[in-house]
């Protein structure tokens, strides 16, 4: 009973764990284009997923707590190794942990494609803003000499 009931809640996840994949990746397309819209909108379907397999995945580590089993692989494996679906309630959910652990890779780029964009925009404001020049980096690595504040015009 308690090993369909795992397996069910497992195979329901594929679907949404499958659209936050796509929507990270679209997420991602959209980051290098800066579309603000689209962003916007992304975040919203993002974290409705993100709450709803997050709700399943309590769900299941409840149903092995209740079996007074550890709510982890090594739970769902013991529970398996006493059912005559075990080895596809094992097989399934390897999948579904190998889908999310792909978008918590594309989650990761995507926060890193952020950071980037970032830190060039706060560049390009210091620039536009007459504060701290870029740095420039000679041959060696090190920072330039050439790298000098330009004199203020006087008009």
């Amino acid at each position: 009973m308690h090993d369909t009931q795992l397996l069910q809640l497992i195979i329901d996840d594929f679907a949404p764990a499958q659209q936050l994949l796509e929507l990270l990746q679209t997420e991602s397309l959209a980051l290098h284009g800066r579309d603000m819209p689209l962003l916007e909108e992304i975040l919203a379907h993002k974290q409705a997923l993100i709450i709803l397999l997050e709700q399943h995945g309590r769900k299941r580590s409840e149903i092995l707590a209740s079996l007074n089993l550890p709510t982890n692989r090594q739970g769902l494996e013991q529970l398996a190794s006493q059912s005559s679906i075990g080895e596809r309630l094992l097989g399934q959910s390897d999948v579904l942990t190998d889908l999310l652990a792909q978008c918590q890779a594309a989650n990761v780029n995507n926060g890193q494609s952020i950071l980037v964009q970032q830190a060039a925009t706060a560049n390009q404001l210091k620039i536009l803003t007459g504060g701290e020049p870029p740095a420039l980096y000679d041959a060696r690595g090190s920072t330039s000499k050439l790298a000098k504040p330009r004199p203020l015009s006087q008009a």
